[in-house]
C-alpha cells in the first residue's frame, strides 16, 4: 500500500462512469484486500526492535538490505495456508471480490513467475503457486479476484523505484525495468490465472504518462474486462481510489473505492492490536456506500498462511449483518442524505434505504424532506410506522426498538 509520505494519483479515465465493464463491481460494494508476503515473518520486528509504521513497508522502514532480507524466503513456508478457506470466508463476510498482493514493494511475488526465482513458488520451502490456488478455487466459489501489484516500486530489483540504500538511485533504469519486468510480469498474470476481475496498481510515484498508457493498453489487449485502478498513474484507469483509510465528507460522482484496514497495518504485525470495531466497520461500509464508493477490506495473513481471528470475527459479522440488510447496500448507488448526523441512505430506484447509527430512545426521527410516503423498519417488530411531512422535513415516529445494535435500516418508499 501507499505511505503516508507519498502522493497518489487517483484520477479515473474520462467517460469512464458509462463504461458497463463496471457495473459489477459498482453493484459489488463490498471486496476482500489480502495482503500477504515475506514481511509478515518478520512481523514488524526487526532485530529485536520494533519497527514503526505499516508492516509491509519494514524493509524500507528499517532500510534493510536485500541481502539480509531476501533470505527471509528460505523460512516462508505457510503450511496453514488454505484458499478454500480463505475464499469462504470472504463469501461468509458478505464480499463480492478479492485482491491479493501479488507482487508488493518488497519485490517478492505470490505467483509463479519466468521472470524472477524470488517468488513463493520457486524460492521458499513452501514451493507452491499461492495465486494459482486462489484462482482455481475462485472459480469454483465463484468469487471475483483480481491482483495488487506494485508497478513502480520495487526494492528487491536493482532498477526498481525507491531502494537508495543497496543502488545507486542515479544509475538505475527505471525504464528497463518496466518493460523488461514489469510489462512481462503483467502479462503472466492476465495470461495464466484465468479470467482477472481487476489489477491494482499503485503508489505510481514518477512513472511517465507513456508508461502507464502502454500498461493499460497492455492490459486491455490482455484481458479487455479486466478493470485498472487509478493508482496506474497519470490519470488513467478505470476507476478511482481514495488515500488509504480516507472517506470523503460527501457524496462523490464517479466511480471509486476507500481501501482500509482493520486495524493500523495491512501487512501482519504481531504488536497492532488497535482493532476498529465491528459497529465502526459496518457503519463506515454504510458510509462509504451512501456516497457512491465501494469498501475494499484488508487482511494480512501471518507468515502460516492464518488470517488472524481479530479479521475473522469482524468479516462473520460483517456479513451477518449484511445477510440481515444487504438488500440496502448490493446493488445501490448515492441516496439523497449522507450529511445528517447518525444517518445515511442509499437508493435503488425509487426506494431510499435510510440507515440509522444511533437509534432515537423515543422511537422519533426527523429528516430532510425525502420524498417518501411510507416508512418500514427492516428486521423490525411489525409495528405501522408513522410518516408525516412537516415544516421540519420528514418525520418517522413509532419505530419501536432498534432492530440492530450497529445499523439499523428503514425502507422509504413513494406512493405510486
Amino acid at each position: 500500500m501507499q505511505d503516508a509520505s507519498i502522493q497518489v494519483d487517483r484520477g479515473q479515465r474520462p467517460g469512464a462512469e458509462q463504461d458497463t465493464r463496471l457495473d459489477w463491481w459498482r453493484d459489488a460494494k463490498f471486496g476482500l484486500f489480502i495482503h500477504w508476503g515475506l514481511y509478515a515473518i518478520p512481523a514488524g520486528v526487526w532485530r529485536g526492535e520494533h519497527v514503526p509504521g505499516i508492516g509491509e513497508w519494514i524493509m524500507l522502514r528499517a532500510r534493510i538490505p536485500v541481502a539480509e532480507y531476501s533470505p527471509l524466503a528460505e523460512q516462508f513456508n505457510p503450511v496453514a495456508f488454505d484458499a478454500r478457506a480463505w475464499v469462504a470466508l470472504a463469501k461468509a463476510a458478505g464480499q463480492k471480490y478479492i485482491v491479493i498482493t501479488s507482487k508488493h514493494h518488497d519485490g517478492f511475488c505470490l505467483f509463479d513467475s519466468a521472470e524472477t526465482d524470488y517468488s513463493v513458488a520457486r524460492g521458499t520451502p513452501f514451493g507452491r503457486d499461492v495465486i494459482r490456488e486462489l484462482a482455481d478455487e475462485c472459480r469454483r466459489q465463484d468469487m471475483r479476484l483480481g491482483f495488487y501489484y506494485s508497478q513502480t516500486q520495487d526494492w528487491y530489483q536493482p532498477d526498481g523505484d525507491g531502494n537508495d540504500w543497496d543502488y545507486d538511485e542515479s544509475q538505475k533504469d527505471f525504464a528497463a525495468y518496466i518493460d523488461s519486468y514489469v510489462k512481462p510480469q503483467v502479462r503472466e498474470l492476465l495470461t495464466n490465472y484465468g479470467d482477472v476481475a481487476l489489477i491494482w496498481f499503485d503508489t505510481p510515484k514518477g512513472i511517465t504518462e507513456r508508461q502507464s498508457r502502454e500498461l493499460l493498453e497492455l492490459c486491455n489487449e490482455l484481458q479487455p474486462d479486466c478493470l485498472v485502478c487509478g493508482r496506474l498513474g497519470n490519470t488513467l484507469g478505470d476507476y478511482a481510489t481514495t488515500n488509504d483509510n480516507t472517506i470523503p465528507a460527501g457524496a462523490v460522482p464517479g466511480d471509486w473505492e476507500v481501501p482500509a484496514t482493520m486495524n493500523d497495518t495491512w501487512g501482519f504485525k504481531t504488536h497492532d492490536h488497535n482493532w476498529k470495531s465491528i459497529a465502526d466497520l459496518i457503519q463506515k461500509l454504510v458510509d462509504i456506500v451512501s456516497k457512491g464508493g465501494v469498501y475494499l477490506l484488508n487482511v494480512g495473513p501471518t507468515a502460516l498462511g492464518e488470517i488472524p481471528p481479530e479479521s475473522v470475527e469482524r468479516l462473520e459479522a460483517m456479513g451477518a449483518w449484511l445477510e440481515r440488510y444487504g438488500e440496502s447496500l448490493y446493488g445501490t448507488r448515492a441516496g439523497p442524505v449522507q450529511d445528517v448526523a447518525g444517518m445515511r441512505t442509499t437508493r435503488q430506484g425509487e426506494v431510499v434505504y435510510l440507515h440509522v447509527f444511533d437509534w432515537p430512545v423515543d422511537g422519533t426521527l426527523v429528516l430532510p424532506d425525502l420524498d417518501a410516503d411510507t416508512a418500514e423498519v427492516l428486521g423490525g417488530g411489525g409495528e405501522a410506522v408513522n410518516v408525516v411531512r412537516s415544516a421540519d422535513g420528514l418525520r418517522l415516529s413509532n419505530l419501536g426498538g432498534a432492530p440492530d445494535p450497529h445499523c439499523s435500516v428503514i425502507r422509504l418508499r413513494r406512493n405510486a
